[in-house]
């Protein structure tokens, strides 16, 4: 889906955060677990670069976004993000601040733009940013213990934060968003489920492993296709049913000519098992 470079996912070396990859499954693990996980300026800078990355590395196929310890993500950093914002604010420095929220954003949209699907694997505090994280997320699995909170009324600010206003209603409709966004109350691993915010919810112990069986099964599909869906799934948000019609014309068509699509051909008429490759 891109003519960039090819890039090997051993090149990917995150210094803010633990990376690894195995049968085309890529994990990001948020690993600051004495502090629940929270972000800092650094990790948000190398989390956008890394979903950009992502785009040449083909390797990849699928991604698991998870966080050690027992925990999601507790949001931005209160010492390291929230203290030099309100420092920014005192000094007047407008500008500062615009930068720092048009950088989270920009982190939503290399989200939205890795053509790999992203599963968020959701255990204990997932809350302000973090919440933000899962929801970006196209996939999400909690556990029973689980708690999901949009925080940001609760310093001050709007529930307007990194597209919650434009994704969250668009996952469990605009009553509950609002409610959510309003109230910056916690969400229940039950409600969230019921709701569609989590596709299900597991055990803990259980957590990892089904976000990587559902990675792997992913992975294992027509990966150029699946990168088609994402982005269908994005773009025709704001089209009219008749222009996604065209557009998802238009896309399948693109699949067609595949090789993928010809070997699934070939490998249904000869009863075998489809082999995937990307191209």
């Amino acid at each position: 889906m891109t003519t960039s470079p090819r890039i090997e996912a051993a090149e990917i070396r995150p210094r803010h955060f633990l990376w690894s990859v195995e049968a085309g499954v890529a994990t990001i693990t948020l690993d600051r677990p004495e502090r629940k996980n929270p972000l800092t300026f650094e990790s948000y800078a190398e989390l956008t670069d890394t979903f950009r990355t992502l785009i040449n590395v083909p390797e990849v196929r699928a991604v698991v976004l998870t966080g050690a310890g027992g925990n999601f993500c507790s949001g931005g950093d209160v010492h390291e993000i929230i203290g030099p914002l309100v420092e920014a604010k005192l000094a007047g420095s407008v500008d500062d601040i615009l930068r720092f929220t048009t950088m989270t954003g920009g982190l939503v949209k290399a989200m939205r733009a890795c053509p790999q699907p992203i599963i968020a694997a959701i255990d204990g505090i997932c809350a302000g940013a973090g919440a933000i994280l899962a929801m970006a997320s196209d996939i999400r699995i909690g556990t029973p213990d689980s708690r999901v909170a949009f925080l940001f009324t609760r310093v001050g600010l709007s529930g307007a934060d990194m597209g919650a206003c434009a994704i969250l209603p668009r996952i469990i409709g605009h009553g509950r968003a609002a409610e959510l966004l309003y109230t910056g109350r916690f969400m229940a691993a039950d409600e969230a489920e019921r709701w569609g915010f989590y596709n299900r919810t597991v055990p803990a112990a259980s957590l990892a492993s089904a976000a990587t069986t559902l990675a792997a099964a992913l992975a294992q599909g027509p990966s150029f296709a699946h990168g088609v869906t994402k982005a269908c799934l994005h773009a025709e948000w704001d089209m009219s049913i008749d222009d996604a019609i065209t557009h998802e014309a238009q896309a399948q068509a693109v699949c067609m000519m595949t090789n993928d699509f010809e070997r699934a051909y070939r490998a249904f008429v000869a009863k075998a098992p489809s082999q995937f490759q990307g191209n």
